[in-house]
């Protein structure tokens, strides 16, 4: 059975024109795929990024720009899981049909996929903690190695001018 289904994508970087451009293609690169139409897209001018500094005050980006697009499509819900775990759009909203009913083959199927996915993230995580780990040890063994090598001098120093 076919979803309609609205999407939401943003993008934030620089210049305003190159982000337009790649949301532009990224909605061109979903509806390449077979069994997925797209019946409506909006992209929007970009805006210049706005954050909160410490104070809770709205600061605007110098540099970068945040724009958006809102995307409809059809496509049947394994496409449409797909999008989500692939392009991992801000918003999704199924507008058609008000109730869908799985079969056992199909739910699995989505499940497993689900699964996949969220296993290949864990697995991204697991190795940048050992990483990170990694590279705090080998931080920490150069800052020792440092502070003995100043230590060294310290001492050198102090025995060269005993001496003279």
């Amino acid at each position: 059975m076919d979803v309609k289904a609205l999407f939401i994508f943003e993008i934030m970087g620089k210049p305003a024109e190159h982000i337009k451009e790649n949301l532009d293609k990224l909605i061109e690169q979903i509806g390449k795929n077979e069994g997925i139409e797209i019946i409506r897209k909006e992209i929007h001018e970009p805006k210049k990024a706005e954050n909160k500094d410490k104070d809770g005050k709205v600061v605007v980006s110098k540099d970068l720009y945040i724009t958006f697009a809102e995307v409809e499509i059809i496509a049947n819900m394994k496409l449409i899981l797909t999008i989500v775990l692939n392009m991992l759009p801000a918003h999704v909203e199924i507008i058609e049909p008000n109730e869908y009913r799985f079969k056992n083959f199909e739910l699995s199927s989505l499940l497993t996929e689900l699964t996949v996915k969220l296993h290949k993230y864990d697995e991204v995580a697991k190795i940048l903690m050992f990483e990170k780990r990694n590279l705090m040890n080998s931080l920490k063994e150069a800052e020792d190695r440092i502070k003995e090598f100043e230590s060294e001098i310290k001492d050198g120093g102090k025995e060269i001018k005993g001496e003279e």
